[in-house]
């Protein structure tokens, strides 16, 4: 074990050295989505009249330089409220939710995989994962402008740096929106350990989060994400030349308010390659493996519910009406598929189940979140529907088919409901049917432009496709490197003993 810690931290070392060593191609500034904070443009001077004196009339005084926006106090304190949902919803939301569905030797095990990952993936984030994620470079990496969040407060000024919003003239302190962001990062790479739980290394877990983070998360976000904002576009030109700027996908015109591509579809596929890669548990299909404490998965899923309104209504970045769109589509489209899985589970089954509660709650919440934002309350109502049904084929039918174990059901719920509510954002974000359509900031309005359902949807599946190619390449490099250095396994025995004890010597019940 003390060999398995060495090489993991060798490898973190080498690979943050690898980072700081990469050149930054920094020919020119590098800004990050929110760092552009335009000056609004001073008043024309008044020309000298005709009839002025002949004497020479005194040279015009210089225009002021027009105030940078200011952050609003309302706006700084919803978004970091969202940003501590986005916490509550991963520690202790998912490491509840994923727990209680593991046998009770393995309970501290997932704790411990969630609780750790998170913790890993925001030091990343600070030191150079948010550089990577929103600075402007590529259409797939950004540059190294904000490594180790170098920039953001200027000593010699007394000043903080900004973030824009999706609004002109309007700010949120660079601070917040880098924790915000954070938490997303993380909530992503704890999303996979669901997938091959109760049989991998700890520390192969931890060193196969470095490279997938910083090779797949990162790019992803970037290419989903990354703009220069809404202030530097004042024209047809400008529009064109600030889109060139920005991630690839992005460029592209894909709709994902919250991370439906990001988070969820690229969290399932790396899931699903570990599950297959790793192999399945012991005993698989031959013994019980029934989730040992349901009433700890019902707290989790709850907690997520909770916490998911942070991680959609805050991904308006201001507190106003798209924000409370978001909110009350991620309340409906949420109850919606919880009801349309217990009952699709009822008719199947012959009884509702509290873990189909639970399961089509999570699975309207992922469908939701593309769409939170664009789409009206109706389209949301039909999106969780479609996702409590389309799940539920997903973690039965869809899971036969391939034949993988995907112990907590990562690519069912989180790649099926995250594909299905990206396609279906193309669908109901059109004005026709209630959405918001595509916003225009050229005019600063709604585009006059007619929305075409099929060309957005054609839009958004290349967003999918895109994703689950770049996860799925990076993932198997990832898994298969760290089974040469580690060994993505536990051996046998330890995990007929429980992982609980033989990885981290403690026990979640006594007794």
């Amino acid at each position: 074990m003390r060999k398995n810690i060495t090489k993991l931290l060798a490898g973190i070392a080498c690979l943050c050295a690898f980072g700081v060593a990469t050149p930054s191609f920094a020919d020119a500034p590098a800004k990050t989505e929110a760092a552009t904070t335009t000056a609004v443009a001073a008043p024309a001077v008044t020309p000298v009249p005709d009839a002025a004196p002949a004497a020479a009339a005194p040279a015009p005084a210089a225009a002021a330089p027009a105030a940078a926006p200011v952050a609003n106090k309302g706006d700084t304190s919803f978004m970091m409220i969202s940003t501590l949902l986005v916490i509550l919803m991963t520690i202790p939301g998912l490491a509840l939710f994923y727990g209680g569905l593991v046998r009770s030797k393995n309970m501290l095990s997932v704790l411990m995989q969630v609780f750790m990952v998170f913790a890993l993936v925001i030091v990343l984030w600070c030191i150079y994962g948010y550089s990577i994620a929103f600075t402007e470079k590529t259409a797939f990496f950004g540059g190294f402008d904000r490594l180790f969040l170098n920039g953001i407060w200027d000593p010699a000024k007394g000043t903080f740096a900004a973030a824009a919003t999706f609004s002109k003239g309007v700010v949120i302190p660079e601070f917040v929106f880098v924790a915000f962001q954070g938490t997303f990062a993380a909530i992503t790479c704890a999303l996979i350990v669901g997938a091959f739980a109760e049989r991998a290394k700890f520390a192969a877990v931890l060193a196969f989060v470095v490279l997938w983070f910083t090779f797949a998360y990162l790019p992803a976000a970037h290419m989903v994400w990354f703009w220069t904002g809404p202030d530097l576009i004042t024209n047809a030109a400008t529009s064109a030349s600030e889109a060139l700027k920005a991630g690839w996908i992005w460029q592209k015109g894909a709709l994902d308010f919250a991370g439906g591509t990001v988070v969820h579809i690229n969290a399932a596929v790396a899931g699903l390659v570990g599950a297959i890669m790793i192999g399945k548990r012991v005993g698989y299909g031959r013994e019980s493996m029934a989730p040992h404490s349901l009433t700890m998965t019902m707290i989790g899923a709850s907690l997520l519910w909770v916490g998911w309104f942070g991680f959609n209504a805050g991904s308006s970045l201001e507190a106003g009406d798209v924000a409370a769109l978001a909110f009350v589509n991620t309340l409906l489209a949420t109850a919606a598929a919880t009801l349309s899985w217990v009952f699709g589970e009822w008719i199947s089954k012959g009884k509702p189940s509290m873990l189909g509660g639970a399961s089509g709650a999570v699975a309207g919440l992922v469908a939701i979140t593309p769409a939170a934002g664009f789409v009206g309350p109706m389209g949301g109502l039909v999106i969780g529907l479609l996702a409590g049904i389309v799940c539920l084929w997903g973690v039965n039918g869809l899971k036969r088919l391939i034949g993988a174990d995907d112990s907590l059901d990562v690519f069912g719920v989180h790649g099926v409901g995250g594909i299905l509510g990206a396609l279906l954002t193309g669908v109901f974000a059109a004005p026709q049917l209630g959405g918001q359509g595509i916003f225009d900031y050229v005019t600063n309005k709604m585009s006059a432009d007619p929305y075409s359902i099929g060309h957005q949807v054609w839009v958004q599946a290349q967003a999918v496709g895109t994703t689950i190619l770049w996860s799925a390449v990076v993932s198997v490099v990832a898994y298969k490197l760290v089974d040469i250095v580690i060994g993505l396994r536990v051996p046998e025995e330890e995990e007929r003993e429980g992982l609980d004890i033989t990885s981290h010597g403690e026990q979640a019940y006594h007794g």
